[in-house]
């Protein structure tokens, strides 16, 4: 017997609700997709999707807007949303390619197709469960419950080719349950093309490698073994580019990078956007390392400077990935001084140090969460948390900036009020305070206007 987990009791009984008015129509309503598969992994069930057979789509519209409120988003594609609770209602439906892309499909509906039919239009077997939770019934015509057991990825049917976005979703979902990609499967993804699909569809399926993944190095992997790596050049770039194995006996570095996401993942805070900036800064701190390594007369690989160049290769990449200007801006710091906090520890470096480098980041703990993982992705525990972590966090926290840059305490209405007209001077002696700032020569505003003061006056302001 299988039971879906369900938490909110509106969303149960708006299934209850459903089912039973689909039933006394004389038709059957089915649960369908990622609800059931996370039921029989035993994971909580937030949203849901029901497929009803037996019933025509005008009826069951006039049906369900007779007793629910329904949100006219989706009507367009044959779905009827339940406005107020998360559970979207369907009719089983073909799908014949007319374009290129996610969207290049001509759907029509058809109550009658029947389940084995309908699970064959889905992408994998293990969203191809369907449970009737009236009857407590599951069917299973593919056999997703074995593969999901075994832990299998199988497409579900030569239709899978159709949608390229499939390719996608099958490098988020090996991540997220941990999964082995049918051979069969991998070989039809590597004769498949990404058609021009649209950027909010693929950084959809990035966001999720991100922010669910349990081992996005298997996602990574995914990647490789598909083909589809090279739609993404700059990650391609790293695959079998070798790294000093003293540093890094793990092996290259795209291989490193997956590990080093394996380490961010299980380190996640759950805040899905934080999650996100920290993850994209993991999965691109080492793009720059093609572009400078250099192999020295004793055969030791070195990349100097490779973070900073990492910077516009990063920007284009993420723009391009993401379609979000703002998201970037927040990860290239992180990316730039990923190497700094080991190093200002190795130099024994003090608090003005630490407070210019919240200067430069904006948030050191973020920072933090980049170094740890870039050090446990060199494949042992022991690096997870190095000496610079435990002590560049105790002093941004002492120092009160630890998730958030200092701002200056002198500005320029202070000068403004000691009769200073802005120009170059003004923008000067603004600097200079700020540096004092950091310095640690004043704490408080008191002390800003003291040292302005004194500024001035050493300078001659009357």
């Amino acid at each position: 017997m299988v039971r879906l987990p369900i938490a909110d009791p509106a969303l149960e009984a708006a299934l209850r609700g459903v089912c039973q008015l689909c039933r006394d129509a004389g038709g059957r309503a089915w649960v369908v997709g990622g609800a059931v598969r996370d039921a029989l992994l035993e994971r909580p069930v937030t949203d849901l999707d029901v497929e009803v057979h037996g019933i025509a789509a005008v009826d069951l519209e006039a049906m369900l807007a007779a007793r629910y409120e329904l949100d006219a988003v989706g009507r367009a594609f044959g779905v009827l949303k339940l406005r107020g609770v998360p559970l979207d209602v369907t009719l089983p439906r073909t799908e014949s390619k007319s374009g290129l892309g996610h969207r290049g499909f001509l759907v029509s509906s058809d109550p009658d197709l029947g389940l084995a039919a309908a699970a064959r239009r889905r992408d994998f077997t293990i969203n191809a469960i369907s449970y009737d939770p009236l009857a407590g019934e599951l069917a299973d015509p593919l056999g997703g419950r074995a593969d999901l057991a075994a832990r299998r990825l199988r497409h579900c049917s030569a239709a899978f080719a159709e949608d390229p976005l499939r390719v996608l979703r099958g490098m988020q979902f090996t991540a997220r349950f941990d999964l082995e990609p049918d051979p069969a499967t991998v070989a039809l993804c590597r004769t498949i093309e990404p058609e021009g699909l649209a950027t909010e569809r693929v950084w959809h399926e990035w966001r999720k490698l991100l922010v669910l993944g349990r081992t996005p190095s298997r996602g990574l992997r995914f990647l490789k073994d598909t083909g589809w790596l090279r739609h993404f050049p700059p990650l391609a770039a790293l695959d079998g580019l070798p790294q000093d194995p003293v540093k890094h006996p793990e092996g290259d570095v795209y291989t490193h990078v997956g590990l080093c996401l394996d380490v961010f993942a299980a380190q996640r805070t759950g805040d899905e956007a934080e999650d996100v900036v920290v993850g994209l800064a993991v999965l691109c701190h080492d793009l720059g390392k093609p572009v400078v390594q250099m192999v020295d007369p004793d055969g030791r690989i070195r990349t100097p400077g490779h973070a900073e160049r990492s910077l516009p290769l990063v920007q284009e990449f993420l723009e391009q990935l993401t379609g979000q200007p703002a998201l970037v801006r927040e990860v290239l710091p992180l990316v730039r001084d990923h190497q700094r906090p080991v190093q200002l520890h190795e130099q024994g470096a003090g608090d003005a140090a630490v407070r210019r480098l919240a200067r430069d980041v904006g948030r050191i703990d973020r920072l933090l969460r980049v170094v740890s993982a870039d050090r446990g992705g060199r494949g042992s525990a022991a690096e997870m948390h190095p000496p610079a972590v435990a002590w560049l966090a105790e002093r941004a926290a002492a120092l009160a900036v630890a998730d958030a840059r200092p701002e200056p305490l002198v500005l320029g209405r202070h000068l403004a009020s000691r009769g200073l007209k802005p120009g170059p001077a003004y923008s000067r002696i603004l600097r200079a305070c700020f540096e004092a700032q950091l310095d640690g020569r004043f704490a408080d505003l008191t002390g800003g206007l003291a040292y302005l003061d004194q500024l001035l006056a050493d300078r001659g302001v009357p």
